[in-house]
């Protein structure tokens, strides 16, 4: 097992800022970095490029939305969910918009680790640990 040290996280994180441009992670940037990183003779390259992986991965879910709902949503309200959801995550967001039947009503929205639950099955379920 790779050990992640502070000089590792250090590296990494440099190197993803290197790979943003107007605050949205470029994904030739990305590419050229990783490659530069896995041909270069630094000791610590696997954890650096392991630690960098994982950072892209959280950066891309920070600018993915996911908009779950039990039934399609109107053109109106999904537009005016994204407005909102832009308005507060940065103009650089994508959003996703899926219909998920078992949530039985209402939406479900996931920006990175951010969730925002509206939605019956997750009062049943918030319902449900609570006895």
């Amino acid at each position: 097992m790779m050990k992640i040290t502070k000089r590792v996280k250090r590296e990494a994180k440099e190197l993803i800022h290197w790979c943003m441009v107007d605050s949205r992670l470029e994904e030739s940037r990305v590419r050229l970095v990783a490659q530069r990183v896995a041909a270069g003779g630094d000791r610590n390259r696997l954890a650096v490029l392991a630690h960098f992986r994982r950072l892209v991965k959280l950066e891309l879910g920070r600018q993915t939305a996911t908009i779950e709902s039990a039934t399609p949503l109107p053109l109106e309200l999904q537009a005016a969910i994204e407005a909102g959801l832009r308005q507060r995550y940065g103009p650089q967001l994508t959003t996703s918009v899926a219909t998920r039947p078992s949530l039985i009503g209402g939406i479900r929205i996931q920006v990175g680790s951010d969730v925002y639950d509206g939605s019956v099955r997750g009062r049943l379920v918030a319902l449900e640990n609570r006895f």
